[in-house]
């Protein structure tokens, strides 16, 4: 196996070290790993969908518009992961904020991680040996979601088992009732959130949210369940276009 090129902890070639064999075979195994759990998922929905009532073209529609969906924080994500190439590497870039998505808190455990050792995130004193502690860092800190995931999914799945063994209106009113709740839950939290910081960001959530009810209501109204599908993505072009209307206006 090829060894990481670190011959010099203090080299501020940061580069160097991260585009190491060993950091693109790692992250190759790991994108190999999800095109390999998204075949397999997209199987076995072909294989349930007769038994829950979806025909094969319920399921194209619905990987579809998930697909179309998924577009739009793609693209903000690759802006993100962009800015960081320097700081990460491309392929610490492509596991971490690629895969995971969240640039916030990459960033931040990353400057929590570089500040521990008295230097500044890719400044002065960002050397090779902080930057394989920033790595570590960020993936034990990643670990902690896939810890909670093998522990509370089994729990869950025993609970939804002892409903679904009830076979009672009030059980199949609880099954529908608290995953809708949770979703929004969450996303009525994220709405709030960014209320509170200010004018330009309560506009675009409003615009956002004005644009995905009217898909909806067309949809609706003239039977294009296209519109639905595509929803999300209007709605997030939309708020991107009234985001970046407001910054060019100097709206904050």
């Amino acid at each position: 196996m090829p060894e990481l090129p670190m011959l010099d902890p203090g080299s501020s070639d940061i580069l160097g070290a991260a585009n190491s064999p060993v950091l693109w075979i790692a992250a190759v195994g790991v994108f190999a790993v999800i095109a390999a759990q998204s075949a397999i998922y997209f199987v076995a929905v072909r294989k349930a969908a007769p038994a829950v009532g979806m025909s094969a073209d319920d399921v194209a529609r619905s990987v579809r518009a998930g697909a179309i969906a998924a577009i739009g924080p793609s693209l903000a994500v690759s802006l993100i992961a962009i800015t960081l190439l320097g700081v990460f590497g491309t392929p610490g870039v492509l596991t971490r904020i690629g895969l995971i998505g969240s640039a916030a808190f990459d960033v931040a455990a990353a400057e929590v991680a570089a500040g521990a050792q008295g230097v500044t995130l890719g400044g002065e004193g960002y050397t090779q040996s902080v930057f394989a502690t920033v790595l570590l860092c960020l993936s034990i800190a990643g670990s902690g979601w896939m810890i909670v995931t093998l522990i509370v999914t089994p729990l869950l799945k025993r609970g939804t088992a002892r409903i679904e063994v009830s076979r009672s209106a009030r059980a199949a009113a609880a099954m529908t009732i608290i995953p809708t709740a949770a979703l929004l839950g969450a996303f009525m939290t994220f709405g709030i959130q960014q209320f509170q910081k200010g004018l330009a960001a309560t506009v675009v959530v409003l615009a956002s949210g004005g644009t995905m009810a009217l898909c909806l209501y067309l949809a609706k109204r003239t039977g294009k369940q296209w519109l639905r599908e595509w929803g999300l993505g209007f709605a997030l072009v939309v708020g991107i276009t009234t985001g970046v209307a407001l910054a060019s206006a100097g709206i904050a």
